[in-house]
């Protein structure tokens, strides 16, 4: 299940481990979103926890390509 990571916590990753993140994320909410049709999630709340830090992790990655 997806949680919040601190903010803290995503901006001392790399961009390789952010990018890595962002993928396993991706997949995790497609099957969420795939499930949802099917079936009752047992959180639907997951969907958006999940959309909303892949977000923030590609926010990060454009910020700090902002700042090259």
């Amino acid at each position: 299940m997806p949680e919040k990571m601190p903010l803290a916590m995503l901006r001392e990753m790399s961009d390789v481990e952010l990018r890595g993140k962002i993928a396993e994320l991706e997949k995790e909410r497609f099957g969420l979103r795939f499930k949802a049709g099917t079936e009752v999630l047992p959180n639907p709340m997951d969907l958006r926890t999940t959309r909303r830090t892949v977000a923030r992790l590609k926010t990060i990655l454009a910020e700090r390509q902002k700042a090259k």
